[in-house]
């Protein structure tokens, strides 16, 4: 086995995992706290996100790592391949940053920002409701597609994986 099939098969398994992150909140995280109150379901996220934004070394090594070990693998893989195995590599590198990493730069995570501000033991019913309705079909809709995204570019990877 070289070290660019090694390569590849790393940034594989590292964005799978983070799409595996991705999809158990889109399976059981999301739904599971679906029916709480909007004070206990506003609170549960932060209490989740808090243990992400304290760098949860867990999580930011396999999170970033995914990003550079793909990066890399692509660098490292994409001279060496020809016929569909390399644009299906390109592909997946697209997919991955522009659909799985891009809508959490810019929706999830600010999102999660916007939350982790709240005060919520001083906000009254109504501005419960209000931030949970500003958080929480905008957050879920863009996990879902990251988490679909996820499974395209790492069913693309694999591919490429079984191929090289």
């Amino acid at each position: 086995m070289t070290f660019q099939h090694l390569l590849l098969i790393g940034a594989t398994l590292l964005c799978g995992v983070t799409t595996g992150f991705v999809f158990a909140f889109a399976a059981v995280v999301m739904p599971g706290i679906r029916n709480l109150p909007d004070r206990d379901f506003l609170r549960s996220f932060q209490v989740m996100d808090r243990v992400i934004q304290n760098n949860n070394p867990w999580f930011v090594t396999v999170w970033v790592r995914s990003v550079l070990l793909l990066i890399a693998a692509c660098v490292v893989n994409v001279p060496q391949l020809s016929g569909w195995p390399r644009p299906l590599l390109l592909a997946a590198l697209a997919v991955y940053l522009l659909a799985v990493q891009l809508p959490t730069g810019v929706v999830n995570v600010p999102l999660n920002n916007q939350l982790q501000k709240l005060e919520l033991d001083r906000l009254n019913g109504e501005a419960l409701a209000d931030a949970r309705d500003a958080f929480e079909p905008r957050w879920v809709f863009w996990n879902a597609f990251r988490t679909i995204a996820g499974i395209v570019a790492t069913t693309m990877l694999l591919i490429v994986s079984q191929a090289s």
